[in-house]
């Protein structure tokens, strides 16, 4: 019996992008991996419609700027007529980022930055993560494209107890690849006067946090924005730490307060989830919330597991609702999470967790009241 070539298993992609020199610089990084495979090239939005229906790719790469047609329209039309995992290239502006997070929205798998003027160089500084980014989109099943199941619930982990005796007074979420539409998702469901703070690292480049931070205010009850640093923690506002920098929590007196700093140096990711939750759990101790959402990689496992062993309440998205099960996954393998829930239920376990805090109050008062 003859076994399949190798080319039968590579990942075929497509590139779409009007330049010249920005075709020959993404095909030279994606074909210096060995399970890529380009298998044609488009020049405006129309052509990447025609090309994706004629070489069914599995990856499509798609400049948001092109003739014809822009890639945002062209991206509702490959969803609408032959839906497949699409990463958008996005320009380092503010009108960049609002158009990537639009693509997010129409259902882009993810982004990469492209480079300005000096596209010719600055373009292989992105090789590793257009390749990582191209083998996650690749893998991850279509049926995690859509909205999670409503039938699904959220479960304890065996061997770990389900029930915490302390009531959170902050939310740490950590995320990256598909973590923009899941972080919507979660605040989206949540009031206005909830009465802790959120504090929320998404893995993303430098210029496109204050965006982010900015759509989520527009679009949820809760006050949303980019962390400026030595600011008190507030109840109902959520904090998007600042691409290239790490966020943590410092108490001063009865007061939190978040603090922004480069150190530590070295870390993958900055900011690094685990950096947060680190800061977070001895910050709170058992009065924290870990929730650790869709991702690649492993940041926020350790971070997650020290807010768990100091007593707190530790979250994983399940795997049928990630874009990428990875992050949870991670933390899940170092027994660091008490409860796993699919991404729908992940507001109400926030909010059942803040509602233990309001019910033991008022049997307090009630206990006082019958003395």
């Amino acid at each position: 019996m003859t076994q399949p070539s190798d080319k039968s298993k590579l990942i075929r992609v497509l590139i779409a992008d009007d330049s010249s020199i920005m075709r020959a610089a993404l095909s030279r990084m994606i074909e210096s991996d060995r399970e890529l495979q380009i298998v044609g090239y488009a020049v405006d939005g129309v052509d990447v419609l025609e090309q994706t229906k004629a070489l069914d790719p599995d990856v499509v790469t798609l400049d948001i700027e092109m003739p014809r047609m822009n890639g945002l329209e062209a991206l509702s039309r490959i969803m609408a007529e032959s839906p497949r995992r699409v990463i958008m290239l996005s320009s380092l502006t503010r009108e960049g980022a609002k158009s990537t997070f639009d693509a997010l929205e129409r259902g882009a798998f993810d982004f990469i930055p492209k480079p300005g003027a000096d596209a010719a160089n600055g373009i292989f500084e992105i090789r590793e993560d257009l390749v990582a980014k191209i083998k996650n989109a690749a893998h991850a099943p279509w049926t995690q494209a859509g909205p999670p199941s409503r039938k699904a619930s959220a479960r304890a982990v065996p061997n770990l107890s389900a029930q915490v005796q302390a009531t959170p007074a902050i939310v740490a979420i950590g995320t990256s690849t598909g973590g923009p539409k899941a972080v919507q998702e979660v605040l989206s469901q949540l009031p206005a006067h909830l009465p802790t703070g959120i504090l929320i690292v998404q893995h993303m480049p430098v210029g496109f946090t204050a965006q982010f931070a900015d759509r989520l205010n527009h679009l949820c009850r809760l006050a949303v924005r980019e962390a400026k640093g030595e600011e008190t923690i507030d109840p109902g506002t959520v904090y998007i730490a600042p691409a290239g920098i790490h966020m943590t929590v410092n108490r001063v007196g009865a007061q939190y307060r978040t603090q922004l700093s480069k150190s530590p140096a070295g870390t993958l990711h900055t900011p690094s989830v685990d950096v947060l939750m680190n800061s977070v759990a001895r910050a709170y101790g058992s009065h924290a919330m870990g929730i650790i959402l869709t991702g690649m990689g492993a940041d926020g496992a350790q971070g997650m597991k020290a807010i768990r062993d100091a007593g707190g309440w530790t979250i994983g998205q399940d795997a049928e609702s990630c874009a990428v099960y990875g992050m949870p996954r991670s933390a899940a393998e170092i027994n660091a999470l008490s409860r796993i829930a699919p991404l729908s239920q992940v507001a109400a376990e926030i909010m059942a967790a803040l509602t233990q805090r309001a019910n033991t109050a008022t049997v307090s008062a009630s206990a006082r009241s019958a003395r």
